[in-house]
C-alpha cells in the first residue's frame, strides 16, 4: 500500500516536473519573440524586460519542480542539478541583459533554448 502511495506522489512530482520545464521552454521562445519586436517595435522593450522575469521564475519553478519531484520518491538527483545549472544561466542571462551585452547574451539565449527543449524531450 505504501509502495502505491510513494509511486503515485512520484508520478505526480513527474507531471510537475514536465509542466514546469514546458512552461519554461515556452517563456524562453516568448524571449526570443521579443527581442525580434525589441529590434522593430516601440513596445518590444517592455516586453522583453517583463518576459524576463517571467522567464526567470519560471526557472525557478523549474528548479522546486524538481526538488519535488526527487525528494518524495527519492529517485536521482539529476534532474536538481539540471534545473539548478539553468537557473544559473537565467541569471548569468539576466545580468548581461541588465548590461547590455548583446553578442554573449543572444547565444546564451539561443543555448538556454536548446537546453530547455532536450530537457524536455527526456522528460
Amino acid at each position: 500500500m505504501a509502495t502505491q502511495a510513494t509511486t503515485a506522489k512520484a508520478r505526480r512530482g513527474s507531471s510537475f516536473l514536465r509542466i514546469a520545464i514546458a512552461l519554461q521552454t515556452l517563456t524562453i521562445f516568448f524571449q526570443a519573440v521579443s527581442a525580434g519586436l525589441l529590434l522593430t517595435s516601440s513596445y518590444g522593450e517592455t516586453l522583453h524586460s517583463v518576459g524576463a522575469r517571467v522567464m526567470y521564475g519560471a526557472s525557478m519553478l523549474y528548479l522546486l519542480a524538481a526538488v519535488l519531484a526527487w525528494k518524495p520518491g527519492g529517485g536521482s538527483p539529476r534532474p536538481v542539478w539540471h534545473a539548478s545549472g539553468f537557473l544559473v544561466l537565467a541569471s548569468v542571462q539576466v545580468v548581461l541583459g541588465i548590461a547590455h551585452v548583446p553578442s554573449v547574451h543572444l547565444p546564451l539565449g539561443v543555448l538556454m533554448f536548446g537546453l530547455s527543449v532536450l530537457a524536455l524531450a527526456r522528460r
